[in-house]
């Protein structure tokens, strides 16, 4: 039989054979019975697949069907006089609608009235009536077509066994009533159409029931065995019951939380109310505006932040505190009113109280303490010290932060500390604007108000490190607040109107000039800290840094000695930097050491630290003593500059014969280096001849120059004079006089220019042990200014040309 055959097939039996019928009406007639329905139902109904879950027999339900496939299959039906469809439920929720896709059983339904209609939906009345199993299905267009077989209800005579599976079922509802009441009207409506009596419909009621899901729900459709369709819907009804009592339970916490909440809101309104009526406590608004208002009393507005305060209270009076404008509003008034508008502390010109204090702090660094003595005995001839920026220069660890907090002291001053290093956002410096959500002033309002006073000492730390980016350049944004000619009416975006900074004193710390800019170089007065010798870091480990390790780690001052030999050599093998912080930082290790044998041993007494046991304390030293090699022709020792402080720099030369000339420098010299390498080669092979050597020497020879310490980048044009030294040193064959350094830039015509880090390269020179020193003559000026203990033992002399150099060091 073909598809089409089989469809017409199908459809033949849509229709109700209406001889049988009347037969069948007949036969039961006059046996004196009822006819059932479900003996004229068609065995071929249009389908309708279901989601989520499946109809079951005996239920009125309503339906929405949504597509033109199911809209079409309940046009089918209603044609004929049957006016029935099949309810399957899908297997796959999330497949689309075909054969392949439906259960095997399902739910005939008689359409009992249509209550909208639509293009592709309708939303219909259906009173679901026997089970069926597909025995064939096919499609025809859009709409599906099964031939069914049907599984009638069958009536039971009701046992004692079915009666107590139905009363356990009964039993279960109720309890589920006094939980959830919305079942009840279900069950009364079920009671008035079915008789208890029925144990199977009973069983298809309390499982539609459930909010089981439709696949277990499907489970208990397709099982027609009566007992055990009811033994499975119990299990269901009791899973219901949990569910239920757990809802319950978490619904009346829930309320009982609220309840708490709303009682607790009514007591305090109440409460707030009472306060009101005794006059106790005014409203937020008030209160938050007399606070603003006392606030205003002590403080001495320039004109157009008393008119911007004016307006804003005005604004605020309007707006209610329930309003996102009203926060805005309230705290942008709090940061103006709190803000020391007018306060100033008062300064201290008592130099010797400022000497005391800057010693009792910090020792050696004498050069900076009498400049910074200077600068407050300037100010205590004008009045004031308004208008000044000072940067103080140095490797780390020298003292430049606890510098800026002794002349806070010293002056009598608040004292503010921020750090610029990585600052990259404008915003950080001038503020946010008020139109952003969680805007807030910039750092220097911030440290107004955290100083209390119009005329703090703020430090701007690590200037030297801050960055730039998309969101704008900081040290552009700096220029404004460090220009004396300017910060007198410095605008942050945040506030809007003019804030006064000419009065604050600001220190600016930096490791390094080169990446300052220069327009925020030229607003600043430098100062420039060294770094401390080997006899200056002992008597700071002596007086600052031991007894601070001891309190900090718990000991009694006696329980830790170190000796003086120690010390010198902690300094010189383990901290050899410009500055005391990694001193520190081995003194503390020694002293967690020396913690630890006291908890150890309790009775001991004493700890001494010697020479010998450092290096059980601290391991092998760091560094080795410079070694100066002399006494071999070519070879020189410099003198250099690094952000760490100074440093020695041996320089070698040697000559290789060859057939044509040639020079080669090697050690990772910078382009300024292998520039000034080139001119100290073209200097000597040019004045060859007053040097005594042969004239055709570099015509016969390649020249090899090496700076050792092949790792270490190395740039800078003041090894002028030591190279073109080694180079004259190489061709005459000539040796350097012992413990002998020097520093200076040589030009193509034998001039020696001056240079920079003086003071750091006779402390390197010290520290290595060198007793003669060369420098340009334009540097004398800065050697006078060392201090004694510096130039003591010293030979040093002040050259203008090389021919000076060559006479000296030979």
């Amino acid at each position: 039989m073909t598809d089409e055959e089989h469809f017409e097939q199908m459809m033949s039996d849509f229709e109700i054979d209406h001889d049988k019928m009347h037969e069948i009406i007949e036969e039961h007639a006059s046996a004196g019975d009822l006819v059932v329905a479900s003996e004229v139902l068609p065995t071929g109904l249009p389908i309708i697949p279901l989601r989520p879950r499946p109809a079951f027999p005996g239920i009125m339900i309503p339906l929405v069907l949504n597509g033109q496939a199911q809209v079409a299959a309940m046009q089918k039906a209603m044609e004929h006089q049957a006016q029935t469809i099949g309810l399957v439920m899908v297997r796959d929720l999330d497949e689309e609608d075909s054969a392949e896709n439906l259960h095997q059983v399902g739910v005939a339904a008689k359409i009992i009235k249509v209550l909208h209609t639509e293009k592709n939906a309708a939303h219909v009345l259906v009173n679901s009536m026997e089970r069926f199993v597909i025995e064939e299905i096919q499609e025809s267009g859009l709409t599906l077509y099964a031939r069914v077989r049907y599984h009638f209800a069958t009536e039971l005579s009701v046992n004692p066994e079915l009666r107590a599976y139905s009363m356990a079922i009964l039993s279960t509802l109720k309890e589920l009533v006094q939980i959830n009441p919305l079942y009840s009207e279900e069950i009364k409506l079920f009671l008035n159409r079915s008789s208890l009596e029925d144990p199977g419909r009973l069983a298809d009621f309390a499982a539609n029931l459930t909010s089981s899901d439709g696949q277990q729900l499907q489970e208990i459709l397709a099982t027609f065995d009566v007992r055990k369709r009811i033994d499975k819907v119990l299990v269901l009804l009791k899973k219901e019951l949990e569910v239920s009592r757990l809802q319950t339970k978490i619904s009346k916490q829930i309320e009982e939380k609220i309840s708490a909440q709303q009682r607790e809101f009514f007591l305090r309104e109440q409460l707030k109310a009472i306060k009101q009526e005794l006059g106790l406590e005014k409203e937020g608004k008030d209160t938050e505006i007399e606070k603003f208002q006392k606030r205003l009393k002590k403080l001495k507005l320039n004109e157009e932040a008393e008119r911007a305060v004016e307006d804003e209270m005005e604004k605020l009076q309007l707006i209610e505190p329930a309003s996102p404008e009203y926060n805005v509003s309230r705290n942008y008034l709090d940061w103006l009113t709190i803000l020391p508008w007018g306060v100033f502390s008062k300064d201290s010109y008592n130099i010797e109280r400022a000497r005391r204090i800057l010693d009792r702090d910090h020792y050696g660094l004498k050069d900076v303490k009498e400049r910074i003595l200077e600068f407050i005995a300037v100010g205590k001839m004008k009045g004031d010290i308004s208008g000044s920026i000072l940067c103080l220069v140095g490797p780390p660890g020298v003292g430049k932060t606890s510098i800026g907090h002794s002349i806070a002291g010293a002056l009598g001053r608040e004292f503010f500390r921020f750090s610029l290093g990585g600052m990259r956002d404008e915003a950080e410096i001038k503020g946010h604007r008020r139109t952003y959500i969680g805007a807030m002033p910039g750092k220097f309002i911030q440290a107004m108000k955290t100083a209390g006073t119009a005329n703090p000492v703020i430090m701007l730390d690590e200037v030297d490190k801050i960055g730039a980016s998309f969101q704008g350049d900081p040290a552009s944004a700096l220029l404004e607040v460090l220009d004396p000619e300017q910060n007198g009416s410095f605008r942050d975006h945040y506030l809007d109107v003019p804030f006064d900074l000419s009065n604050v004193l600001f220190i600016a710390t930096a490791n390094q000039l080169d990446t300052i800019p220069r327009p925020l170089l030229d607003r600043m007065e430098m100062m420039r800290l060294s770094g401390y010798i080997l006899e200056e870091k002992l008597e700071i480990a002596k007086r600052y840094l031991i007894p601070k390790a001891l309190k900090s780690h718990g000991l009694q001052r006696g329980q830790v000695s170190i000796q003086k030999a120690a010390l010198k050599q902690i300094i010189d093998g383990y901290a050899r930097e410009a500055g005391v912080r990694n001193l520190e930082k081995q003194i503390k290790k020694i002293m967690r050491r020396a913690a630890m044998a006291f908890a150890e041993d309790e009775q001991l007494p004493k700890v001494t630290i010697s020479r010998r046991d450092l290096v059980h304390y601290l391991e092998r030293p760091v560094f080795t003593a410079d070694e100066i090699f002399e006494g071999v022709p070519g070879v020189v020792t410099g003198l250099a500059w690094t952000s760490l402080g100074g440093a020695t720099l041996q320089i070698e030369a040697t000559a290789m014969a060859a057939r044509a000339k040639g020079f080669k420098q090697t050690g990772q010299l910078g382009n300024v280096m292998v520039e000034s390498s080139e001119i100290a080669y073209s200097y000597v092979m040019a004045h060859i001849a007053d040097f005594g050597g042969d004239p055709e020497f570099f015509d016969k020879h390649f020249i090899h120059l090496h700076v050792p310490a092949g790792a270490t980048p190395k740039d800078g044009p003041s090894a002028g004079i030591t190279m073109a030294t080694a180079l004259a040193s190489i061709i005459t064959g000539k040796v350097v006089k012992k413990k002998l350094g020097m520093t200076g830039e040589l030009t193509l015509t034998g001039r020696v220019l001056p240079i920079g880090g003086l003071k750091e390269k006779t402390i390197a020179a010290r520290r290595a042990g060198l007793k003669t020193l060369v420098f340009p003559e334009d540097n004398r000026k800065d050697y006078d200014e060392l201090p004694d203990y510096l130039k003591e033992g010293l030979e040093v002399h002040f050259v203008k040309i090389f021919k000076d150099v060559y006479r000296i060091v030979f």
